[in-house]
């Protein structure tokens, strides 16, 4: 059975929805964008407006993607679970997916570099910390190693524990060591980078003094 489009109207409290009206009373709303495919006096069948029905929710799924994109880059993992969170139809995800990455918003490879740089620029992270961040968000574990490639530890860990470091100037070596360390190796970084870091921030701090244990391990640590 063939209804017809009798009215096209904007919704009042969201202009981007249109209302659909079929042999004079209202049947169902759209999409702006869908709506612009559709016109008065168009006849359509009950499949054609299941159909509708259908792309309207992909299509209103896919603007809510955009805007959980427009605050950072997201893994494909993270949005797949969003849309999960939202309720989207699993049949409708893998077609969104697909279409956010023909549109170049979602690609692992770049998140991941995306991922490491920003942490690089406010919260340096040792390769293991940034592999295993990566990998919780579902990135694959060759983009995750591949993201990390190249980047100076040392460099990394010495901005990390800088700050940190010139707020202990008072205490002795022994106490410095050990604090700065275990933040060191809580962001991730090894313990040979710790070290080379610890004592090169001491003797910055500390120009004039010695670090006579500066060889000796930490408590159940093996020296490098």
């Amino acid at each position: 059975m063939q209804h017809k489009i009798t009215a096209l109207r904007y919704q009042k409290r969201n202009r981007h929805r249109v209302n659909v009206y079929l042999d004079g009373q209202y049947a169902f709303a759209v999409q702006d964008t869908i709506a612009g495919t559709l016109r008065v006096g168009q006849e359509l069948s009950a499949d054609e407006v299941t159909g509708l029905q259908g792309r309207d929710v992909a299509e209103a799924a896919y603007e809510r993607v955009l805007n959980f994109l427009s605050y950072r880059p997201r893994s494909k993992s993270e949005v797949w679970s969003y849309l999960k969170r939202r309720a989207v139809p699993e049949e409708l995800i893998p077609a969104l997916i697909e279409r956010l990455q023909t549109a170049g918003l979602l690609d692992d490879e770049a998140f991941a570099r995306y991922w490491v740089e920003n942490r690089e620029s406010f919260r340096p992270r040792g390769a293991r910390s940034l592999r295993f961040e990566l990998r919780r968000k579902g990135v694959d574990e060759s983009v995750a190693n591949e993201a990390v490639t190249g980047l100076d530890e040392p460099e990394s860990a010495y901005r990390a524990a800088e700050n940190r470091a010139r707020r202990m100037t008072t205490v002795d070596y022994a106490t410095f060591r050990r604090r700065l360390d275990g933040f060191l190796q809580r962001r991730g970084f090894g313990y040979s980078v710790s070290k080379e870091v610890v004592n090169r921030l001491w003797h910055e701090i500390h120009p004039d003094e010695g670090t006579d244990d500066a060889d000796q391990a930490l408590p159940g640590q093996a020296s490098a």
